[in-house]
């Protein structure tokens, strides 16, 4: 992955992007992957647990350092409670438009400032670094390869579980629950993978279960939606 030290929210938002379009045309991340991220990552830091399958701030005085995370904890710790797969979709827009607008501080992401029929003011984005992302996307589907039957290998060669981050290990899992790369891995695939993202913390195989079951719900429900 690149050296930058992005964030499981972020770096799902930059996978969005499709970095073949022209520079104006990149595509707007999809809301409850970037959303879902998040809580994973928040989760990752002993920021978020899950008790009785609500998601839940361990601490009510503790930050993350990071706007983003901040917001999202600051919002789940004055709502009502709710289980994973709620926050998944709920007001997900804030957290996605707050990542956006980090890679722009970033200098990932590059905003444009345009008048619609040169009168009403707009703003357009598009990628600033391509080369990250394309790196980013290439090594993203490295670890969601499997060997191909009867060789045990791939061509490229696909990256063992054990030898992937946590971090980027649930990337994978949420971009595999997007669908960004096509049809998602087989199920051992992703139960590895779900596994190494939990790393030290045992109670986040099912948190990330659950927001991955979300994410993938919600793209099934828009496919349907886009074919009729």
């Amino acid at each position: 992955m690149p050296n930058e030290p992005l964030s499981v929210p972020a770096r799902l938002s930059l996978l969005t992007w499709d970095t073949g379009r022209p520079a104006t045309g990149g595509t707007a991340p999809r809301t409850g992957l970037v959303r879902a991220g998040a809580l994973v990552e928040l989760a990752r830091r002993g920021l978020l647990t899950d008790v009785d399958g609500i998601a839940t701030p361990v601490d009510l005085d503790a930050s993350a350092g990071d706007p983003v995370l901040d917001g999202l904890l600051d919002l789940v710790r004055e709502s009502c409670p709710h289980p994973w797969h709620t926050w998944v979709t709920l007001r997900a827009r804030v957290t996605s438009d707050a990542v956006r607008e980090q890679l722009v501080a970033d200098g990932y992401v590059r905003a444009e400032k345009r008048r619609v029929l040169g009168v009403f003011p707009s703003v357009e984005y598009a990628l600033e670094r391509v080369v990250v992302v394309e790196t980013l996307r290439e090594e993203t589907r490295q670890v969601l390869q499997e060997p191909h039957e009867g060789t045990g290998q791939v061509p490229s060669g696909p990256l063992p579980a054990a030898g992937v981050s946590g971090r980027d290990a649930a990337v994978a899992v949420l971009a595999a629950a997007a669908h960004l790369f096509g049809e998602g891995p087989s199920g051992h695939c992703t139960r590895e993978l779900t596994e190494r993202a939990a790393e030290a913390r045992p109670e986040l195989v099912g948190i990330v279960r659950e927001v991955s079951a979300a994410v993938s719900e919600r793209r099934a429900r828009s496919a349907v939606t886009a074919s009729h």
